[in-house]
C-alpha cells in the first residue's frame, strides 16, 4: 500500500520536473553560452531591461509580487549578474545592481508595467523562455529578439474562440445556479455581448471601472425582459440566475487572488493596490446592475421579488459539478490559454466543484468554498508542475465556478427594495466567500510547493559583498592604493 501511494506522489510532483518559479528559487545555475560583460554599462542595462520585460508579462498577467521578484533575479543571474536589488510595485518595476571592482557605478531600469491583461498563452510563452534562459540555451540578444515577436505576435486563437468562451462560460454558470436550458441559453447570449461591448470599450479607452459598469447593465436588463416574455408565454424563469451568470463573468478577471497572495508573502503596497481595485471593479459591477434594475423599474418590466434565503436544491449537483468544469475551462478558453492548459484547469475545476458540494450541506457556503479552493490550489499545483503549466492559471480558472454571483445580486436588490439588512448580509457573504477562495487556493499552492521543497535562492555572500559600498571600505582602499605607490629609499640615497 505504502508503495502505492509513493508511486501516485511520484507521478502528481514528477521528481525532477518542477515549476519555473520554484526552479527560480533554487541555486542559481552557472554562466550561460554567452556570459555578459559586468563590467560593460551597456550590457548590465541591457540584461536588466531585459528582466524588467519579463516581469511587465508576468505582473500583467497576475503573477504576485514575489512570485515576479523571484523569476525576475532568476533572469539577471542566469546572466551571472548574481547581485540585484529588484522592486515592484502595482505597476512599476525597479532593479538596481552596482557595477566595478575599484569604483562602483550604479546602473539603475525603469520599467512601467501595462494594464492586466489575461492572456495565458503568453505567460505560457514566457515560462518556457525564463526555464530555456535558467538552462543556459539563450543568449541575451535571443532572448529579446523572443519578447519582441511575442509582444507582436496575436494569440494562439483569435477573439471570436475567446468570445465563444466567455459565452459558454456564461451559460455553464447559469446551469451551475440550478437554471434550465433556457436560462443558460439566455445567459449564454447575455455573457457573449458583455465581453463583446466591454471589449469594444476597452478599445476605445475607456475605463475599466465604465466597462464594469456598462457589463453590469446589460447582466441586469436582457434578464429583465426574458422574465417578462417568459410570463406572457407561460414559462419559468429566475432572472436572478441570469443576472449571476453575468457578474461571474465580469468577476473572474479580478485580481483578488494575487492580492491576498501579495498580502500574505509580504508585499503589503502591491496587495492594497490590488485589493483596491478589485474593489473598485467590483463596485462598477453592482452600480451597473442597480442601473439595470432601476431601468427595469422605469419600464415597468419588473424583477420578481427575491425570496429571503436562496434554496439549498441540489438534486442536481452531478450537472452541477459538471457545469463547473466546463465553466473553468470555457474561462481558460476566454483568456486564449493553451489547450493543454484548458484540459487541465477543466479537471481541476471539476475535482474542486465536487468537494464544494460535499461540504456545502454540512458547512455553508464560505467553509465549504475555502475547502474545494484549498484542493483546487493543491491538486492544480500539482498537474501544473506535472505537465509544466504555470500554476496560476489552474488556480485562478479553478476558483471561478464558486465566485459569489448571486450573493452580490442578492444584496444589491435587497438593498435597492429598503431591505438594508438582507442587503449588507448578502454582500457580506460575498466578500467572506471571495476571501475564503483567495486564502484557499493560495493555501493549497502554498503546500504543492512544499512537496518539492527546492533549495531557496540566496545570491552569493561574495557578489553581495562586492557590490556593497562605504566610506570605510574608501579609506581602506585609499590607505592600500597608498601603500602600493613606490617610494624613495632614502637609505640608499644616503650610501652614494
Amino acid at each position: 500500500m505504502q508503495n502505492v501511494f509513493q508511486r501516485m506522489l511520484s507521478f502528481a510532483t514528477l521528481r525532477g520536473r518542477i515549476s519555473t518559479v520554484d526552479a527560480a528559487k533554487a541555486a542559481p545555475p552557472p554562466s550561460p553560452l554567452a556570459p555578459i560583460d559586468l563590467t560593460d554599462h551597456s550590457q548590465v542595462a541591457g540584461v536588466m531591461n531585459l528582466a524588467a520585460r519579463i516581469g511587465d508579462i508576468l505582473l500583467s498577467s497576475g503573477t504576485s509580487n514575489s512570485d515576479t521578484k523571484v523569476q525576475v533575479r532568476a533572469v539577471t543571474s542566469a546572466y551571472g549578474l548574481y547581485y540585484t536589488h529588484v522592486d515592484i510595485t502595482l505597476n512599476t518595476i525597479t532593479i538596481f545592481t552596482n557595477i566595478g571592482v575599484e569604483r562602483k557605478m550604479p546602473v539603475n531600469v525603469f520599467h512601467v508595467v501595462g494594464k492586466l491583461d489575461t492572456n495565458f498563452s503568453k505567460l505560457s510563452e514566457v515560462d518556457r523562455l525564463i526555464r530555456s534562459i535558467q538552462a543556459g540555451a539563450t543568449p541575451p540578444e535571443v532572448a529579446e529578439k523572443i519578447l519582441d515577436e511575442l509582444e507582436q505576435s496575436p494569440a494562439s486563437y483569435g477573439f471570436p474562440v475567446a468570445l465563444l468562451g466567455w459565452a459558454m462560460m456564461g451559460g455553464a454558470v447559469a446551469v451551475l445556479l440550478g437554471g434550465g436550458w433556457q436560462v443558460s441559453l439566455i445567459a449564454f447570449i447575455t455573457a457573449f455581448t458583455i465581453i463583446a461591448t466591454t471589449s469594444f470599450l476597452g478599445k476605445k479607452g475607456l475605463p475599466t471601472f465604465f466597462q464594469n459598469v456598462v457589463g453590469g447593465f446589460i447582466a441586469t436588463l436582457p434578464a429583465s425582459i426574458a422574465y417578462s416574455l417568459a410570463l406572457q408565454f407561460g414559462l419559468e424563469i429566475k432572472p436572478s440566475q441570469i443576472i449571476a451568470s453575468g457578474i461571474v463573468v465580469l468577476l473572474a478577471g479580478l485580481t483578488l487572488v494575487q492580492s491576498l497572495q501579495d498580502g500574505i508573502t509580504g508585499a503589503p503596497v502591491t496587495a492594497s493596490a490590488r485589493f483596491f481595485e478589485t474593489l473598485l471593479f467590483t463596485g462598477g459591477i453592482v452600480a451597473g446592475v442597480g442601473l439595470g434594475i432601476q431601468l427595469s423599474e422605469i419600464l415597468h418590466v419588473m424583477l420578481p421579488a427575491m425570496e429571503s434565503a436562496a434554496a439549498p436544491n441540489y438534486s442536481s449537483t452531478f450537472a452541477r459539478i459538471i457545469a463547473g468544469g466546463v465553466t473553468a475551462a470555457a474561462f481558460a478558453v476566454g483568456c486564449y490559454a493553451e489547450w493543454s492548459s484548458v484540459i487541465i484547469a477543466g479537471l481541476t475545476a471539476l475535482m474542486g466543484s465536487a468537494f464544494y458540494y460535499l461540504f456545502v450541506v454540512y458547512l455553508g457556503p464560505v467553509s465549504a468554498a475555502a475547502i474545494a479552493a484549498t484542493a483546487v490550489g493543491f491538486t492544480g499545483g500539482l498537474l501544473a508542475r506535472r505537465f509544466l503549466i504555470p500554476p496560476l492559471i489552474v488556480a485562478i480558472a479553478g476558483i471561478t465556478p464558486m465566485l459569489p454571483g448571486l450573493a452580490i445580486y442578492r444584496g444589491m436588490y435587497a438593498t435597492l427594495n429598503d431591505q438594508t439588512l438582507m442587503g449588507f448580509t448578502n454582500i457580506a457573504v460575498a466578500l467572506a466567500t471571495a476571501s475564503s477562495l483567495a486564502a484557499g487556493v493560495v493555501l493549497g499552492e502554498w503546500i504543492a510547493r512544499r512537496l518539492r521543497r527546492p533549495p531557496r535562492f540566496n545570491p552569493y555572500r561574495a557578489f553581495t559583498k562586492a557590490n556593497e559600498f562605504s566610506f570605510q571600505e574608501e579609506a581602506e582602499q585609499n590607505q592600500r592604493r597608498q601603500r602600493k605607490r613606490p617610494k624613495t629609499n632614502q637609505r640608499f640615497g644616503n650610501k652614494r
